[in-house]
């Protein structure tokens, strides 16, 4: 590595993880060594990029403007030695964050035949149900259900994600199953992250979407959480079919109300490092866009 494209990398990578240190263990260098990178670099640049305080340091105007064009040119070269090699030399470490449910369910099934496909890659899964910082943490990509926020991040829709209405065989025994949108009002119903809010459940009608009230003692912060509640007798949940398929097919929930049609959600790729992600970060984004369409339509 030139000493310019050093500088560029160890820059990037101190500036989105906010730590010298941080830094300094990814790259497998000494921490004084960053630092001393660091400020040879605004020596000769003339200007100052980052500011350190005791806790983490951040980016000035001028580091901005700088970090923008600097990812710029490692990912110019990153395609350039893609291109050279071929797609299926593909090499690096791809960091992917998702949540727990939909990176077990969904991503984890497509790696046996991606990393058998593109042999040089390593996947890291960061897997949480908490929003992880995708600066700080150098991922490349991060699966986003639901409405994005406006984050600069590059975005890439995936797919809708079907929403049904769900139960255990036992609680609608119990209760009684409802026919009617006006019968969720007297059921017990499950909450979870995301979309299915106290708020009220959105459905289609007449072109529109309407929200109907409906109440529960039970909210989880994980889609995992919601469906063992489902199938627990806990109540009535409105899960995606990717979050509850293997349950409906073994008949631990059912569906109900099923000529009703819930809001969908939709499901975005977002790329950190800018609207054009990488070779490595499309090989994995393809494959995923294409298992998604085909299962909301199946």
């Amino acid at each position: 590595m030139t000493d310019r494209l050093q500088e560029l990398t160890v820059f990037v990578r101190a500036a989105e993880s906010g730590n010298f240190s941080r830094a300094a263990r990814e790259l497998g260098l000494s921490q004084p060594s960053v630092s001393r990178i660091i400020g040879d670099l605004e020596t000769r640049l003339g200007a100052r990029l980052l500011l350190r305080t005791t806790r983490r340091v951040v980016p000035t105007d001028a580091g901005q403007v700088f970090l923008g064009r600097a990812r710029q040119v490692l990912r110019d070269l990153e395609e350039a030695e893609d291109a050279a090699r071929g797609v299926d030399s593909l090499n690096g470490t791809i960091r992917v964050a998702m949540s727990v449910t939909f990176g077990t369910r969904e991503v984890v099934p497509l790696l046996p035949r991606f990393l058998a496909a593109h042999p040089l890659l390593k996947v890291e899964m960061m897997m949480s149900e908490s929003r992880q910082d995708l600066w700080l943490d150098g991922v490349d990509m991060a699966s986003r259900l639901g409405r994005l926020s406006d984050s600069g991040f590059g975005a890439r829709r995936l797919a809708t994600a079907p929403r049904l209405v769900v139960a255990a065989p036992a609680y609608l025994r119990e209760r009684g199953t409802p026919r009617t949108l006006a019968d969720l009002s007297s059921h017990d119903c499950v909450f979870g992250p995301g979309g299915a809010s106290r708020q009220g459940w959105a459905f289609r009608r007449g072109g529109k979407f309407v929200p109907v009230d409906v109440d529960g003692r039970v909210r989880v912060a994980s889609g995992e959480g919601v469906i063992a509640c489902v199938k627990a007798g806990l109540g009535i949940a409105a899960a995606s079919l990717w979050m509850c398929r293997a349950e409906l097919a073994a008949g631990d929930v059912v569906r109900v109300l099923d000529h009703e049609v819930l809001e969908p959600t939709d499901v975005h790729a977002v790329f950190p490092g800018g609207p054009r992600p990488s070779a490595k970060v499309r090989a994995l984004a393809d494959p995923l866009a294409s298992a998604l369409a085909d299962e909301s339509s199946a």
